[in-house]
């Protein structure tokens, strides 16, 4: 105990008993006892809140890295909407756009057809002579 070997112990034992007499000695001893008990308590409990301390800082840190992830997603899904929201503003100026072209250059009366006629070019047709072999 504490790096103390049998011999040690026992000559503090015998010194006690010199100072503080055969009557005080058991309850000194148990004040000893209880002061060691306090003592244990004391660390175990200093042990057990620092050991829920790190779980706390565990759980902290997790606690970061999920605010990060939504903080990336959170700015994901806000540029995906500000993409949508400028391809639908395209879309509006696009349509603004073909309804003026098509008020503005409307045609007063409708054209009529093209007529494109076609003539075939006559080939000029030879007659086949007939070859006889002799």
């Amino acid at each position: 105990m504490f790096g103390m070997g049998l011999s040690e112990i026992f000559l503090i034992a015998i010194v006690a008993v010199l100072f503080l007499g055969p009557d005080k000695l058991p309850e000194t001893m148990v004040q000893i006892a209880k002061l060691f008990k306090s003592v244990k308590g004391t660390v175990n409990s200093a042990k057990a809140t620092l050991e829920e301390e790190m779980k706390f800082s565990e759980l902290k840190e997790s606690a970061l890295n999920y605010k990060k992830e939504l903080t990336e997603a959170s700015a994901e899904l806000e540029r995906m909407s500000s993409v949508t929201e400028i391809g639908s503003e395209l879309n509006v100026i696009k349509n603004d756009l073909d309804f003026n072209s098509i008020t503005s250059s409307a045609p007063s009366a409708p054209k009529e057809p093209e007529v494109i006629t076609f003539t075939p070019k006559a080939k000029e047709i030879k007659p086949v002579e007939e070859k006889t072999d002799v």
